[in-house]
């Protein structure tokens, strides 16, 4: 069993290789800094001193989403997807609601509605420093494009297409994910230093996966072992916020 003065020095080891995978005090990202700036070491320490069990983490902007704001939330998102397949365009949010000026992180998840509803793009992050309204845009760009699922979407599909949008209210650093882990109410993130990768937040609840499966696959996504979530020298991140999307039939947008 690892004490308590371990475990705080893994969390800040592991919170600096976070910080450094995610560009504080560098112009580099995933951990490639030649140089850690003050502001990263003075994060370092302050990570470093947490107590045992969790941290919860508050760089994020807290955001609650009315429904008008999650239906134009899941209606920019396609706009932004249109625009880019048709045109090759960055679609600009224009005059937002009030709630997309907060900074915080969302993603975009594409799926068809044909056949059995084969993945098409998932894209974002669960913090950042652009406004809401930007950060829903360059998810759903990256979701469509080539990079996301492995082919870019293209124009013939666009009508057979269902687009959800998560938005991010909270992050969890977690020590216990089997015990802080509530399937269909968080995503989950995986860092072990040098590889990276997320899950989406509704995707245990539609597959029918355990917490086990769930971190499992995350850690597969990462390229790392499956039970590398279980290693103290992995970080896992929770992340929980307010999901919505177009029905596959065409109704109005729901909110998971």
């Amino acid at each position: 069993m690892t004490n308590g003065s371990t475990l705080r020095e893994v969390h800040g080891n592991r919170a600096l290789s976070t910080l450094l995978a995610y560009g504080y005090g560098s112009n580099k990202t995933f951990g490639q800094s030649k140089s850690l700036s003050n502001s990263v070491l003075n994060k370092w320490e302050e990570l470093k001193s947490v107590p045992f069990m969790h941290t919860v983490m508050s760089e994020a902007q807290t955001v609650k989403l009315s429904y008008d704001d999650g239906a134009r939330a899941v209606e920019l998102a396609r706009e932004a997807v249109e625009s880019y397949v048709l045109h090759g365009q960055r679609e600009h949010p224009g005059s937002m609601r009030d709630a997309f000026y907060a900074r915080t992180g969302a993603f975009v998840r594409i799926q068809s509605t044909r056949g059995r509803g084969r993945l098409r793009g998932c894209a974002g992050a669960y913090h950042g420093s652009d406004q809401l309204g930007h950060a829903i845009v360059d998810a759903a760009i990256q979701a469509a494009s080539a990079d996301s699922a492995g082919s870019e979407i293209g124009s013939k599909e666009l009508s057979d297409l269902s687009i959800s949008v998560c938005v991010v209210s909270n992050t969890l650093l977690t020590n216990d994910p089997l015990e802080d882990l509530e399937l269909g109410t968080h995503g989950v993130a995986i860092d072990t230093g040098n590889k990276h990768a997320w899950l989406y937040p509704t995707l245990p609840v539609e597959q029918n996966w355990s917490k086990e499966k769930y971190l499992s696959l995350v850690c597969r996504k990462a390229g790392v072992s499956p039970i590398a979530w279980q290693d103290d020298d992995t970080m896992i991140t929770l992340f929980e916020g307010q999901v919505y999307r177009e029905r596959p039939d065409g109704g109005s947008v729901e909110e998971l």
